[in-house]
């Protein structure tokens, strides 16, 4: 779900451990366990992970107003009235709405959505996102994430785990973040300044060294994952939670044992090297 190009989809691995990897972990929190924020089935009588809605034929466009309306793309989206809705219609929380335009190869992303007349929805901030396209927001823009990054990149979803390999990085949040973002993050909402927290944009990796063969296959897939691509810090939340897709195929036994990994498993890196230009997304 972006260019080959894309610092999304290139590897960490390799990446140099960043100077100030040892006080973002503990500040994230050393001890605290990975927690897949996706699954099946119901928690507390709602759906939980972020749905994709796949809109494949032209779709009207949709009237969307902002609570963020200087930092939301104004028009251009095309979200159809049964979109579905983080943790479902009546739920609370972050409440985005995430759909996929296969014919025009876009994506529009709404952060805390609500659907009004026709297709017409309100949103806290949205932002319509260019599949082929390196071009990150214009500097100091919010998206539906607090980092200005796109989600739909960064979820976990079933079809690649099922095809056994995930080819990008992942979204993860993080309780307390610095008021400083790195590329290719275009926002922050810190909590303070501190540098001892991660500032948005950062990249975590979960350290070669971590023996992931007696994982099941669900977790196992996403591990490696973590392993190669790391994860980008996308917005504030709990500490080490990775998102994922909304579906039924999902093995809640075997997610659940990513939470054997714990938050000193991983490092952060620094990915500076990568960087072709301000503006764009494109890893060198």
């Amino acid at each position: 779900m972006a260019p080959a190009s894309s610092i999304w989809r290139t590897p960490a691995d390799q990446l140099p451990r960043h100077a100030r990897s040892d006080a973002y972990v503990h500040s994230i929190g050393a001890e605290k366990p990975l927690h897949p924020d996706f699954g099946s089935g119901l928690i507390d009588g709602k759906p939980f992970g972020i749905p994709v809605t796949t809109l494949d034929g032209p779709g009207p466009e949709s009237e969307v107003t902002f609570d963020y309306a200087d930092e939301s793309d104004p028009a251009g989206y095309r979200i159809p009235s049964d979109a579905r809705v983080e943790n479902g219609p009546e739920g609370d929380g972050d409440r985005h709405v995430v759909v996929l335009d296969r014919q025009r190869c876009k994506s529009y992303e709404l952060y805390d959505a609500t659907s009004a007349a026709g297709n017409s929805w309100h949103a806290g901030s949205g932002a319509v996102f260019d599949l082929h396209s390196n071009a990150l927001r214009p500097e100091g823009w919010t998206s539906a994430d607090a980092a200005g990054l796109p989600i739909l990149p960064g979820l976990v979803r079933y079809d690649e785990v099922a095809a056994g390999e995930i080819d990008h990085a992942l979204r993860i949040t993080v309780p307390r973040s610095n008021t400083s973002h790195l590329w290719p993050a275009r926002h922050d909402a810190g909590a303070a300044k501190d540098d001892s927290l991660p500032p948005m944009g950062l990249r975590l990796r979960l350290k070669g060294s971590v023996n992931t063969a007696s994982l099941p296959p669900q977790a196992r897939v996403i591990a490696t994952a973590l392993q190669r691509y790391g994860a980008f810090v996308a917005d504030n939340g709990s500490s080490w939670f990775v998102s994922g897709d909304e579906d039924k195929r999902w093995d809640n036994d075997q997610l659940n044992a990513l939470k054997q990994l714990r938050g000193d498993d991983f490092e952060a890196v620094d990915e500076s090297s990568l960087q072709t230009g301000d503006d764009s997304g494109a890893a060198r």
